[in-house]
């Protein structure tokens, strides 16, 4: 553990925020796995996919190589430890499907700026960098629902989703481009996505069937 705050302490914020990403949204795969039954390696598969699976979607089409999560063992570990502190919680199904929705929303909010920044950095057009950055939010739970028969939450109408992720990944472009501080600028894009789909999930705002 402590060697883990002292990596920390030598990050920059995408980074940290990438690290606590991972760590929640592998929460939230083996709160999932929880919800469905499996035992602690279905979560830690869960775990895995709904942390790295957007990533490395987006690391894959951008180009970069090795993906994400190759030999990052902080990564590894905050998704043991994800999966290792689910397994320990005792607690009934509906506190767990009411965990699963705010992990999820603040991993949603945190893979958004993350996976912009990371296409960034790599040269890709702000339009797609935020199109990267949704995918890198919403993919590893994608992959996840499939790997568990679950009809995929991306593709359900229901409160805003990946909308709020696009939402919240546009704002972060133009306030960019506006000049405010850059660190400033993407706690403020966390809490638009994650503001949106709390505000969505209370007030029961959907899209428009086609």
């Amino acid at each position: 553990m402590l060697l883990l705050f002292s990596i920390f302490r030598f990050m920059n914020l995408v980074d940290l925020i990438l690290y606590v990403g991972i760590f929640v949204f592998a929460g939230t795969g083996a709160l999932k796995a929880r919800t469905h039954h499996m035992d602690i390696f279905g979560a830690g598969v869960l775990a895995f996919a709904t942390a790295y699976g957007g990533g490395t979607i987006r690391d894959l089409l951008i180009g970069i190589r090795p993906v994400n999560w190759m030999n990052d063992y902080v990564a590894l570990i905050l998704v043991l430890s994800a999966v290792l502190i689910v397994s320990l919680l005792k607690t009934n199904i509906n506190r767990f499907e009411r965990t699963l929705f705010f992990t999820d929303a603040i991993g949603l909010g945190m893979f958004t700026i993350g996976g912009i920044e990371r296409s960034l950095s790599h040269g890709v057009n702000d339009g797609y960098a935020v199109i990267m950055g949704v995918m890198s939010a919403t993919f590893g739970g994608l992959v996840a629902d499939v790997i568990s028969n679950t009809v995929p939450a991306l593709l359900k109408r229901g409160e805003l989703y990946a909308t709020a992720c696009a939402i919240g990944g546009i704002i972060f472009i133009l306030l960019n481009h506006a000049g405010i501080a850059h660190n400033i600028n993407m706690i403020i894009c966390v809490v638009i996505v994650v503001g949106i789909r709390v505000l969505s999930k209370v007030k029961r705002v959907r899209l428009p069937e086609i």
